[in-house]
């Protein structure tokens, strides 16, 4: 992409300031296939025939409507539902709210925490962010959001599903959530904060050499805290990693794509984009572990954990990972976010947000509505700090910081890669 348009990755939506949908760099290696403009097609020819019923329509509306409207709140709304009818992830955002998406990509933001998205009509939740105020209130991944405040959502936008959500830190949101395999509606007060997100939640030496990564976001510390973790767990002599990325929604492209260049070597392809024409592709490129070609991490044995909250970045890193045969996917299916959303300012400071392309894994794969299914699929697996019945009402005597939950996914994969070590050796 060349100038102001920039690639987004997650396009979907976090309720925190503003859409997170946050916007990836141009220092990915990519190749662009262009396509010449043609001729003026029919299409366009009738799309210029109704613009006289746009502006005869705000004509009335300015005549006759009971109060009196300005010009910006009429095309303003105009493109708000505009974009809103092409698919979830496209948006129109004024002056403010497309200051607010670039300020998010830093990692520190105000609201609940959590990924949302419109799925079959439905507003959904993507993935709680870890340790945000709906992570703790006990939100999941999977959860459909049927009342915000007491309010119905039913045919609700995911614009207007935000403006209600976010809010002032501090201040309280109740959500009403219907959850797989709960007979009745749950109700979370969350009380909104600001958010600090490290991309790195957890990096430490387990049993028998093995490392452990928890990979919560992509954005703009990814890299750097990732760089640290390896090389803090090679210091400490790791021979084999596990990278966790359940209930990651995802984040900056560019972070998704230095990620992988953790795991797989300088040049090869880690993702591409197709457009609407087929000619229209770019492609992603590993970037390496600058002046350490000889990291262990490039040879390990790795396991990458995924489950139904690992979302759009996370899907790219795992995608790669298991199209190199790198490395073992192990949980569950993931999300299935695979479009592109590309930020296109006005004029006037405020911009579109538009769904352009899909990704695509390096063997070919469509994530979009598809997701990545794991080599080895396993249990669900309650996370630390979240008990298993945190729909119901909580001990007050109860310390859930304190808490280990037992992980059967994690020790799936702790088990496995020692078999694998005792094969390597045997062999």
């Amino acid at each position: 992409m060349k100038g102001f348009k920039k690639v987004l990755f997650l396009g979907l939506a976090i309720v925190v300031f503003t859409f997170w949908g946050v916007i990836g760099t141009n220092a990915a290696r990519r190749e662009k296939t262009t396509v010449k403009e043609g001729k003026q097609t029919q299409t366009e020819e009738s799309f210029y025939e109704e613009i006289p019923v746009f502006t005869e329509a705000i004509t009335l509306i300015r005549q006759g409507y009971v109060r009196e409207v300005t010009p910006k709140d009429l095309i303003y709304g105009a493109l708000r539902g505009m974009l809103s009818s092409l698919d979830p992830y496209s948006q129109f955002m004024d002056p403010e709210e497309y200051e607010e998406i670039k300020v998010e990509t830093k990692g520190e933001f105000g609201g609940a925490g959590i990924v949302i998205t419109i799925k079959d009509n439905l507003l959904t939740v993507v993935s709680p962010i870890e340790d945000t105020p709906a992570f703790k209130a006990g939100i999941k991944a999977g959860d459909v959001i049927v009342k915000i405040d007491g309010e119905s959502t039913k045919n609700i936008t995911l614009y207007d599903a935000v403006d209600k959500i976010r809010g002032e830190p501090g201040t309280e949101v109740i959500l009403t959530v219907v959850r797989e395999g709960q007979k009745k509606l749950l109700n979370f007060t969350i009380v909104r904060g600001i958010i600090e997100v490290k991309a790195i939640k957890e990096a430490r030496l387990l049993t028998d050499n093995i490392g452990y990564i928890r990979l919560v976001i992509f954005n703009e510390k990814t890299d750097e805290e990732l760089e640290e973790a390896l090389d803090k767990l090679e210091r400490e002599k790791a021979n084999s990693l596990i990278l966790d990325l359940r209930n990651n929604p995802g984040g900056l492209l560019e972070a998704a794509v230095e990620a992988s260049s953790k795991f797989i070597r300088r040049g090869k392809l880690i993702v591409y984009t197709q457009g609407r024409e087929k000619r229209e592709i770019i492609r992603f490129t590993s970037k390496g572990r600058q002046e350490k070609n000889n990291s262990i991490f490039y040879t390990c044995p790795l396991i990458v954990l995924v489950n139904e909250g690992s979302a759009s970045a996370s899907e790219i890193v795992a995608g790669a990972i298991q199209d190199y045969h790198r490395g073992i996917l192990l949980g569950a299916k993931t999300f299935g976010k695979g479009s592109v959303q590309t930020v296109l300012p006005l004029s006037d400071g405020s911009g579109l947000r538009l769904t352009t392309a899909k990704y695509f894994t390096p063997s070919g794969r469509c994530i979009q509505d598809k997701g990545i299914v794991p080599d080895i699929i396993s249990q669900r697996a309650k996370g630390k700090g979240q008990r298993a019945n945190q729909e119901k009402e909580k001990d007050e005597n109860d310390n859930e910081d304190k808490e280990e939950i037992y992980d059967p996914q994690l020790q799936r994969a702790i088990d496995l890669l020692k078999g694998i070590r005792i094969y390597q050796t045997r062999g």
